[in-house]
């Protein structure tokens, strides 16, 4: 289950998904919500402040920027949108894709669950607000989750999994949750809903409808699944995508994964189902994109990765961005502004034509050559992020 609040109730006792939502957001519930009450917890108010003030600052820093972005390099984005590796992180989906009417996201962790917040013990309350803080800390501040964080944060107390961080970023990106099924697809894609039976070998995840400011439905999924090889193979999920198929696709902070032959069967149908990627240089090596397929758009600057993940730095990409375009915001793991590097990938027509399905306002950068194996420029220094923190994959 997951919303204690799904279970019949009286109806004056009935908690909606987006009311938990904003609560949990730090956002003050509908007028005459049982939720209510408890924002007079000091506890509460203390977490309302201190989201008002970090998403304020984050929108300030990176959103609006994002926003502004892609409306000046987007002109045609198709309705889905793929964020593999993603992690609970809806905020960039929606900043990147805010045109969108179905985003697809998917990591290991688990959708989790959201009780009833109104049935939580005395000063449960406030060690659930504290727990969602400390899970978001690192995006928050750096654009991407920490693995080794998020592992500990979405396994404790009666607020885990995925869900509740999905609430706070539909919440604080203006949106308004109207329902929330558990889904699980089958071995064939086939989405059972509810309490379907999909067979005994299911990809678990969330199916949440929201609707944005101007009132039009749209649908998160949100899937936990092994996106390895293996994974991909003994699951449905891809064949789930493929049905929703051509749309755009974000790689940001994925642990360079797709460099790797284990995660090429994801790699390529990335490739081959999206109109754009987006993209920072963890994402899909260059040798992988087809220069007869694809126009490519370098934005910000290539400082090479950072020091967890080394034997990584591509020639190629140091090369493309030599003529990149400024970029005032930052991502990835190179987080701050001005080192941060994004390459936006754009498929031809199908005519071959040299025109591509979707344009931008910069000029297209073309494929540079494979430069000879003899010498390898050594990367720049890396520059991490303050002590105390643990690198990993969204």
């Amino acid at each position: 289950m997951f919303l204690a609040a799904a279970t019949p109730a009286p109806a004056a006792e009935t908690v909606t998904a987006d009311d938990t939502a904003r609560f949990l957001a730090g956002m003050a519930p509908s007028a005459g919500s049982p939720l209510t009450p408890l924002t007079k917890d000091p506890a509460w108010q203390h977490h309302a402040r201190f989201f008002d003030a970090a998403f304020a600052q984050l929108e300030q820093r990176q959103l609006s920027k994002i926003r502004s972005w892609s409306a000046a390099n987007l002109a045609a984005p198709k309705p889905t949108m793929f964020y593999m590796f993603s992690g609970p992180d809806f905020l960039y989906a929606d900043a990147f894709y805010s045109k969108a009417t179905t985003y697809v996201l998917s990591a290991l962790e688990p959708p989790g669950s959201v009780p009833d917040l109104v049935r939580l013990p005395r000063g449960g309350v406030g060690a659930a607000l504290y727990n969602v803080e400390h899970s978001m800390s690192s995006i928050l501040s750096f654009s991407f989750f920490i693995t080794k964080m998020m592992k500990v944060d979405l396994r404790a107390g009666q607020l885990n999994g995925t869900l509740p961080i999905l609430y706070v970023f539909l919440a604080r990106s203006g949106k308004t949750i109207r329902d929330v099924s558990p889904v699980a697809l089958d071995d064939k894609g086939q989405a059972h809903l509810g309490n379907e039976n999909p067979g005994n070998i299911a990809t678990r995840g969330v199916r949440i409808l929201f609707a944005g400011s101007d009132g039009a439905e749209k649908t998160l999924y949100y899937f936990s699944t092994d996106l390895s090889n293996p994974g991909v193979k003994a699951s449905g999920f891809l064949k789930f995508c493929q049905t929703l198929a051509p749309g755009n696709s974000l790689i940001k902070s994925a642990s360079y994964l797709l460099h790797s032959g284990n995660f090429s069967t994801v790699r390529d149908f990335i490739l081959a189902n999206s109109a754009t990627i987006i993209q920072d240089d963890s994402g899909i090596p260059l040798a992988y994109y087809s220069p007869k397929k694809w126009r490519f758009f370098p934005f910000g600057r290539y400082a090479g990765p950072i020091s967890e993940f080394p034997n990584k730095y591509q020639e190629q990409y140091a090369e493309l961005f030599r003529r990149a375009q400024p970029m005032d915001f930052g991502i990835g793991y190179r987080w701050r502004t001005y080192e941060s590097n994004l390459l936006l990938s754009v498929r031809l027509a199908a005519d071959d034509t040299g025109h591509a399905d979707t344009t931008s306002s910069a000029e297209p950068a073309p494929l540079p050559p494979k430069p000879p194996r003899p010498k390898k420029p050594r990367p720049p220094a890396p520059i991490g992020p303050p002590p105390g923190y643990f690198w990993f994959s969204r």
